[in-house]
């Protein structure tokens, strides 16, 4: 098993909270990929600073792909493996600012994610959440 997503996978339940980053507790998506960064690697890179939940949008600035950029490693869209965090652009014209875990690929090709008013579940990727991904990374490997 991959150990990225077993760690995502022991998320699953969590309620969404935004900001937060607690297992059982309760986080919203970049928690979630903030505590399993934290039980895979180790110490968060950066300390997040407060956000609001239209964070980056009035501004048009792609701060979770720059994030992402800055601290995991790009992938071609195309080159799925389970454990690649999945960023997400929610609306056309939007910022990208929703990120899951890919769980598994194929024909049942799935995610983890945490999802307001359903907390951190896995979800099928499925075409209408699969057309929304607009960009593919991995966790260093380096630290793995």
């Amino acid at each position: 098993m991959n150990a990225i997503v077993e760690a995502a996978r022991s998320w699953v339940g969590t309620p969404y909270v935004h900001q937060a980053s607690r297992k059982g507790a309760g986080c919203d998506c970049l928690g979630l990929l903030r505590g399993v960064w934290r039980e895979v690697i180790g110490p968060e890179p950066v300390t997040v600073p407060a956000y609001t939940r239209d964070w980056s949008e009035p501004q048009g600035e792609e701060r979770l792909w720059q994030a992402a950029l800055a601290h995991l490693v790009r992938k071609p869209l195309d080159a799925a493996a389970p454990g690649d965090v999945l960023l997400f652009r929610m609306r056309d014209g939007s910022v990208a600012k929703h990120v899951g875990i890919q769980s598994r690929i194929g024909d049942d090709a799935a995610f983890i994610h945490a999802y307001s008013g359903h907390g951190v579940i896995e979800s099928a990727l499925s075409a209408p959440w699969a057309r929304r991904v607009v960009a593919r990374f991995a966790f260093p490997v380096e630290a793995l």
